[in-house]
Parts: C-alpha cells; structure tokens; sequence
C-alpha cells in the first residue's frame, strides 16, 4: 500500500492540492483551482476582501480531483498539511460560522492603526519584542474590526489565520502556530509568547485567540463530516501548517541562515534565514517565526514583499490582449526591446499600500512614456524590469540588515518562467538562481511527512527535490540592467 502525502496551498488566487507519495518523493496528482482568479473584493478602495468559505469549497473540489487522479484507495493517505496566504483575519462565532469576509494580506484599511500603535508603543518596545510595526498586519486589523464594527465583534469567539480556517473545517478544532502568532504581530520575541502589551494597548482580549500547536505536530483529524464532503477517510491527521511565504522557503530546503528563497506570484518576496532576531528599523522588510525554529536552535524568517507583481502583469494582459495572448507570447514580445525599455519605466505599487514604502499609498505609475516610440513590448518589458527593480530595492535593505544575498532559490513556475525575468532578477541583483521542481502544496505535504514522522528530518523529506536549473549573472548585461535601476529609482523619486 502506498503511503500518501497530501498538501494544500490556500492562496488569494487559487487554491492548490497536491499528492506526494512518501516513499519516492514523486507528486502523485496536483490540481490547483479556479482555472482563472479567485475574485477579490474591494468594497472601498484599498480594502481587500474573500469569503473564506470559497477557500473551503476549492479544498473540496481540488481534494475530488486528485484523490481521482491519483486513485487513492483507503488507508493510503497518512497526513495532511497546510500552507496559507499570510496576515488575513478570519472571525468565526461559537459554531465555526465566519461573521465577515476575511480582511486579506493586501488590504490596507488598518494602517493607521498599527502606525499609531507603533508611535504609543514606541520603537524601543515594539522592534526589539515585535522585530517589526503593529503596521498593516492581523492584529491591526482585527483591532479596525473592533472599532468600525463593534456589534460584530462582540460576536467574535476565535480569530484566525486562513489556513487556521481550513484546518478547522477540516478537524473541528481551531489552532493557529507560533509562526502564525508572530506574522499576524501578536507575539513578544523577547518574552517568547503572546505579546500582553499590545493586545492590552488594542483592548483585544486573549481569549480570541487559538490554541497554539508546533508547526511540525499532530494537530487534529479529519472528521466524519468533512471526509464525507472531500471524498477521503476520516481521521487522517494534520501534521503541518505555515504561512506560504515560510512554507515556499520550506519548499526550497530553506531551513539555514544565509539561504535565501524567491517567489513572483500574485505577490513577490524574498525570504531569508537568520539565526538572528534581526529587524529593519523602519519595518520595510519584516521578521517572522521560521518554520524550524527552536529556542535553542532559533531560526528566523527575514520577509521581503512586494504586493504588485504578478497581478501587475496579468493586468497587462488582461489590457492588451486578455485570452488572446499567452504569457509566453507577452515574454517573446518583450524580448524583442532592448534592456531599458527605450526609457520607459513602470512603478509597480498598484496593490495596496508596500511596506517597503512604509505603507505609502505610492500607486502604479508608468514612467517616460513616449507616443512616438513606445509600444505594446516596451510596457510588457518595462513591467517585468519595473517588478525586478521594486524586488532590488528591497534586496538592498535586507544587505544592510546583514543578510548574505549571494544564491537565492525559486521554484520554476509564475513569473521565474519568464527568461525576461529570470534574466533580470540575477543581472540587477547579481545573484546565483537556483530554479526546483516544486511549490507550496508540495512543501506543504513534505511537511505533513515530517510531522506525522514519515521522514525524520528535513534531509530525508527533500531527499527528491529536484534542482532543474542554475541561472549566473552576466558581466555585459550587470552594468545595463545596473543603469536600468538607477532609471528606475529615478522614476521612483518623482511620484514619492
């Protein structure tokens, strides 16, 4: 019999679900649901809202999928585990009924509450225990919660993080993790536990909170109810749940201090590892929990984010050509101008307020635009050089905070399968980039394994991971796409 991992990635686009079979490290079946976007509210401007019910149902359809693909039998699949999108608020009343859409990562509606929180508090308190501002994050959010809807929130019994929701949904039972408690800034790094100062200063009682479980642990079962709705046995455990900027790390074998991973989906970050508990002190780049930590072995997650940019460039598709053109057909078109664009810049801001801005609501801008000589392929290669520039900018912070910046891995899929953009990304930064077969539900399941002790460590679960291809900067193309920054950063300093 075969001895089945399965994996859930729960992001703003799509839900993900993949089969890993154990003992070969081999996806079995993956699916990952809508085939276009998940839709996204914005009920006032700068709000972004789902409904995570929708989440769950993409959990039943993609579950139906693969366990059909893959042709699970009973008994078969051994643990489930769970990555999520990060620092969304999800309210439920004592029957596990969600009392409002959830408030997701890229809303921005509560930032002024987290920067008069970070000016009460101050930065002696709230960097070295919070390594980062209350900012834009859960806990900020449920405190606008609190005051915009107040006869709601009296309603509230738990509060959780989206992936916390499905594991409700799954087992009944509502956890969140440590790593979870401190991306949603609810954790005091100095006190090792929940931060008692600022739920006290937001008047947010702690009872709203979940059960804290490890990341690696057996967290709950699958009901009777739930495994009728997904099509798989009751009590199979979850062993395994992490925010997906973690987990993408994890799903990278990204577990040292000096490794670094990438991604360019709807969103792009840089994730570093520090044994650390590093911060930047305008919290442009934010510190987190890592998914291997210990307090005596710590290890902490250095978070680069930049909101818009694969959404940047499905929305230029979308405008220029919609279903009748392919992401391949937009990077053969950009390719055909030269690096630089002919001048044109694009400012890629257009997704909520950046931290890397210090939450300025700086906007997307295209910059230089020429009637006369710009077409269609130079805005499809100034967005991708627009998105690397906005990543670099970000590069060059986490260097002064001390991180090594030297290899950094991705897996091959969304923007990285861009040769435009891989290009880009290891010429500006002058970087070493290391392309794996993998992605978050893949990790997600090599998680569950560890945690249910199919594998006894990180070395055995990553054993299979698979290393496709090695991109290096080239010396010729350095110093242009260097001056492509600088026209960049140029552009940056006129809508600042």
């Amino acid at each position: 019999m075969r001895r089945l991992l399965l994996g859930y990635d729960i992001g703003s686009s799509s839900v993900k679900a993949t089969l890993l079979d154990a003992d070969t490290g081999k996806v079995v079946a993956s699916e990952g649901l809508p085939k276009i976007e998940m839709p996204i509210a914005a009920p006032q401007k700068d709000w972004a809202e789902q409904d995570p019910e929708m989440w769950w149902k993409y959990i039943i359809e993609t579950t139906h999928a693969i366990t059909q693909q893959g042709q699970v039998k009973s008994g078969e699949l051994k643990a489930i585990g769970i990555s999520y999108q990060m620092h969304g608020l999800v309210c439920v009343d004592k029957e596990g009924k969600v009392l409002r859409p959830s408030i997701i990562w890229c809303d921005s509606r509560a930032v002024s509450f987290g920067n008069k929180a970070f000016d009460q508090l101050g930065e002696e308190y709230c960097l070295p225990h919070l390594l980062n501002s209350p900012g834009n994050f859960t806990a900020s959010k449920l405190k606008w919660v609190q005051e915009n809807e107040p006869e709601l929130y009296a309603k509230i019994h738990k509060v959780m993080l989206p992936g916390d929701f499905i594991a409700m949904k799954l087992s009944g039972e509502i956890k969140t993790s440590e790593t979870g408690l401190s991306e949603g800034i609810f954790w005091d790094f100095k006190e090792n536990g929940i931060s008692k100062k600022l739920l006290s200063y937001y008047k947010i009682d702690s009872s709203l909170l979940a059960e804290v479980v490890p990341s690696f642990s057996h967290q709950g079962e699958v009901t009777k109810e739930a495994a009728r709705l997904l099509g798989i046995d009751a009590g199979v455990p979850i062993t395994y749940r992490a925010g997906d900027q973690p987990n993408n790390a994890f799903s990278l074998n990204v577990l040292q201090e000096g490794e670094l991973a990438t991604t360019a989906g709807t969103s792009g970050t840089v994730y570093g590892v520090s044994k650390n508990p590093v911060y930047d002190p305008q919290s442009r780049v934010n510190t987190f929990i890592h998914v291997n930590h210990q307090q005596k072995d710590p290890r902490y997650g250095v978070l680069l984010c930049i909101n818009g940019t694969g959404i940047l460039n499905s929305w230029v598709k979308r405008l220029i050509g919609g279903e009748a053109i392919t992401y391949p057909q937009m990077n053969d078109l950009a390719s055909e101008t030269a690096i630089g664009s002919d001048g044109l810049s694009f400012i890629p801001f257009g997704n909520g307020v950046e931290r890397i801005m210090q939450n300025k609501p700086v906007g997307a801008h295209m910059m230089g635009l020429n009637l006369l000589q710009h077409d269609r392929r130079h805005v499809l290669r100034a967005v991708q050089e627009g998105i690397v520039s906005s990543l670099k900018y970000g590069f060059d912070i986490m260097k002064d905070m001390g991180l090594n910046l030297n290899t950094v891995k991705a897996g091959k899929a969304n923007m990285f399968l861009s040769p435009l953009f891989r290009e880009a990304f290891v010429n500006m930064n002058q970087v070493s980039l290391e392309l794996y077969d993998t992605d978050g539900s893949q990790g997600a399941a090599r998680g569950a394994g560890i945690g249910v002790r199919i594998y006894g460590d990180a070395k055995e679960a990553f054993a299979s991971l698979e290393k496709l291809s090695v991109f290096e900067p080239e010396k010729e193309k350095v110093a242009a796409y260097t001056e492509v920054y600088g026209q960049w950063k140029a552009a940056l300093s006129k809508v600042m």
